[in-house]
């Protein structure tokens, strides 16, 4: 046995003989990692099967090729579905919820679908004691092993629908001298998984872990290996959890699942516009509602604004839910062409109920949510603002307007701003005045 130590870097995978600062390949500072490569001198003959090409007319694909789970919002997210040999990484913040909405995947599919369980982190009995506590009552198949090829073959035998591997950064390929976890492992146990999911159609679902800065730990390799990413996002102190596809090739990645966590698991909130403006509070200045567009569905939000005095030279710009860079620039359309003077305002924005936007339609109430926080005055609660601001301070058409028209129709808002560029050939719901203006200045005179 001969070992060498060699360099691995953590987001593309570029390995290097000695340590460098910057990874040549993706430009990532401190990004290289020391690993133990061991080689044995004895070299084993491997058969090697090659693949036979075939014509793409031969090749048949049905509508029966996706699982549907059961669970709507989880549905919605992989774009109808399971797909068969798909490789599924589910992402997130420890105890928001990824093992617990994959056991509840088992728990909402007939009992004609077969699972293999396996889990790196708990043994059996703790597994058995929280499929108990979430009211699963269809049998599968367990295992608590970290040896990828002892996985593997465990499931030729058993050859399941779903494969569920809980998580990747616990599993290893013994045939690899660095510890599970580095970047060398989990490329390559992920490689492995890759294979048996293609070979045998068999859907894999891996949980994946996060770093402080909340991206995937491991290599930015795996998010391209695998054929979809979702990421659980919310706040650990709060109920709410949305679950959101970064990548899917079988789908929309725009699409997110809404949840609520209980003590019984994890609820569908079928309505995540009425639970975003739950409490909502009544006769204040600084809170506008917005009506942006995750994928297909609507979602109406509420924006909050403070902006208070400050007498330090360096005003403070905070945002929570929203693109600081963007929100920067609706200041500096605030202060150029509507004339409110900021420079001496601390300002705060808040997308309330732990959502991220960033569809340029929400613009507008956020820009609207600043000055009514600046004049100290009421906005209607009864009005929405739909619309992308410009750098002129012009409102620019948006998307699929009638179907956020809908949406807030059917949640009893009486009025709403939009773009006047949208105005033509605009089918308005019944019931619901739609106000049009040409820029921030017109949209204001509106409201105030």
């Amino acid at each position: 046995m001969k070992s060498k130590v060699i360099y691995i870097c953590s987001e593309c995978g570029y390995e290097s003989p000695k340590w460098i600062g910057k990874c040549p390949d993706c430009g990532g500072w401190n990004t290289l990692a020391e690993e133990v490569v061991v080689t044995s001198k004895t070299s084993k003959k491997v058969t090697q099967s090659f693949s036979v090409p075939v014509k793409l007319s031969s090749v048949s694909t049905t509508k029966d090729n996706r699982i549907v789970c059961g669970i709507g919002e989880l549905d919605r997210v992989l774009g109808g579905g399971i797909v068969e040999g798909s490789l599924v990484l589910v992402g997130g913040e420890p105890g928001i919820g990824k093992s617990t909405i994959l056991l509840q995947l088992i728990k909402s599919l007939e009992q004609g679908t077969s699972f293999f369980y396996v889990s790196g982190e708990e043994s059996e009995k703790q597994l058995k004691m929280r499929a108990d506590r979430i009211g699963i009552t269809q049998d599968f198949y367990l295992l608590a092993e970290t040896d990828i090829n002892s996985i593997i073959k465990n499931a030729q035998d058993l050859k399941p629908d779903i494969l569920i591997i809980d998580s990747i950064q616990t599993m290893f390929n013994p045939d690899i001298a660095s510890a599970p976890g580095t970047v060398s492992q989990v490329r390559d146990v992920t490689l492995s998984l890759m294979k048996f999911a293609k070979e045998n159609s068999i859907a894999v679902f891996i949980v994946g872990h996060v770093t402080k800065d909340g991206n995937l730990a491991g290599p930015k390799v795996l998010e391209h290996m695998v054929d979809c990413v979702l990421h659980f996002e919310g706040e650990r102190h709060q109920s709410h959890r949305i679950l959101r596809a970064v990548k899917n090739r079988f789908g929309s990645t725009n699409e997110i699942g809404v949840f609520e966590m209980t003590g019984e698991g994890l609820i569908e909130v079928k309505n995540p516009s009425s639970m975003m403006l739950e409490g909502r509070p009544e006769k204040t200045s600084g809170s506008t509602v917005i009506c942006t567009l995750e994928g297909t569905r609507p979602l109406l939000a509420e924006v909050q604004s403070l902006v208070s005095q400050t007498f330090f030279p360096a005003p403070r710009r905070m945002m929570t839910g929203a693109d600081y860079n963007r929100v920067n620039m609706l200041i500096a359309v605030l202060e150029k062409r509507v004339g409110y003077n900021l420079s001496n305002q601390d300002i705060y924005v808040n997308i309330v109920g732990g959502i991220k936007i960033s569809e340029p339609a929400a613009d507008l109430g956020i820009i609207c949510a600043m000055a009514s926080a600046f004049k100290n005055a009421e906005i209607p609660p009864d009005i929405a603002l739909i619309g992308e601001v410009g750098l002129t301070g012009e409102l620019r058409a948006v998307v699929q307007l009638e179907k956020r028209l809908n949406e807030l129709k059917k949640l009893g808002f009486a009025k709403c701003i939009v773009p006047d560029s949208n105005k033509k050939g605009l089918n308005v719901p019944a019931g619901l005045d739609v106000l049009y203006a040409k820029n921030v200045t017109s949209a204001l005179k509106i409201l105030f």
